[in-house]
């Protein structure tokens, strides 16, 4: 079973405020490939054949927002046997994609579709939100972003949503944030600070987005040390050179196991980022350089990560 661990979906751009959840594409950018020679349009246009893109002015530069709405979303989905769907709430960013929204769309395809609530701890409701999500709109987990909604990882009032989440079998996905804005607080976005979070709950499941980037070894040494950690390898794959070092580094530390499948659409979709990770030994051939055995990349794809998450 292929289950894409890592998706957005959102009506407008505008629901983004200042965030960019995926990075910002340009033009001009690099196929994802193991190939670092190729080059095509495939990944710098919208994941989904003949999607619009929104052009979204920021500091000098134009950036390309693709579409992500239900039914762009739902054309790539049908490309793997579940996809998992992030909603996401900044009051710092002033970003919501709402929760029933989300919730909304999965109810359409239960078989295939898993939502998971956007819960900024920030909120003074956010507990009360927790379980609005989990009772009310049948979401199975939630996805929060420190750095972008200015928080300390072990914020008491963020503690008291794990607990929450812990109690619900809610997994937690903290997410980096491909790009960060200029508002980003990089400080609460190291993955080492999930340390005292995993302690403190040892049975919240909980998954680093993009194997913590950029700082990935932080987020290898969160595997190694915390039973119910993991990272998803969304947003790595269409940088050919930093993925094949990331997966590289997962393999010798032995936790390798321990990294989910996703493609962070509509930035990328599914197929690509498989194509993309059965090509990441292309970067060694010719030299002496470690590769990762085809069967542990075949094991990212194809790993169990419902069961591995509590929402077998």
């Amino acid at each position: 079973m292929i289950v894409d661990c890592h998706t957005h979906i959102w009506e407008s751009p505008d629901q983004l405020g200042q965030l960019d959840l995926g990075g910002a594409m340009k033009p001009n950018r690099k196929r994802m490939s193991g190939s670092a020679g190729q080059t095509a349009a495939a990944a710098a246009r919208p994941a989904a054949a003949g999607a619009p893109v929104a052009p979204v002015p920021g500091k000098g530069l134009w950036r390309s927002i693709p579409a992500a709405d239900p039914d762009h979303h739902w054309a790539e989905a049908t490309s793997v046997d579940k996809s998992i769907v992030l909603g996401f709430k900044s009051r710092y960013l002033q970003a919501e994609i709402p929760n029933r929204f989300v919730a909304e769309y999965v109810r359409r395809f239960p078989q295939k579709l898993i939502g998971f609530a956007g819960i900024d701890p920030t909120d003074d409701a956010a507990v009360d939100e927790v379980l609005i999500a989990r009772e009310e709109l049948k979401l199975r987990g939630v996805t929060i972003s420190p750095a972008n909604q200015d928080f300390h990882p072990s914020d008491s009032r963020a503690m008291d949503v794990y607990a929450a989440c812990e109690r619900l079998g809610m997994p937690v996905l903290f997410h980096p944030s491909g790009q960060f804005t200029e508002q980003s607080k990089l400080e609460y976005g190291r993955p080492y600070l999930l340390d005292e979070v995993a302690r403190s709950f040892p049975n919240l499941r909980m998954i680093i987005a993009q194997i913590g980037q950029p700082w990935v070894e932080e987020s290898i040494v969160m595997l190694g040390k915390h039973r119910h950690v993991f990272a998803d390898v969304s947003g790595l794959l269409s940088r050919p050179w930093q993925a094949y070092n990331a997966l590289v580094s997962a393999h010798q530390a032995g936790v390798i196991d321990k990294l989910l499948f996703g493609s962070d659409f509509p930035y990328t979709n599914a197929t690509e980022c498989i194509e993309a990770l059965y090509s990441i030994n292309q970067m060694a051939q010719g030299t002496n350089l470690p590769v990762v055995p085809r069967e542990m990349l075949r094991g990212i794809v194809e790993r169990d990560s419902l069961g591995l998450l509590g929402l077998g």
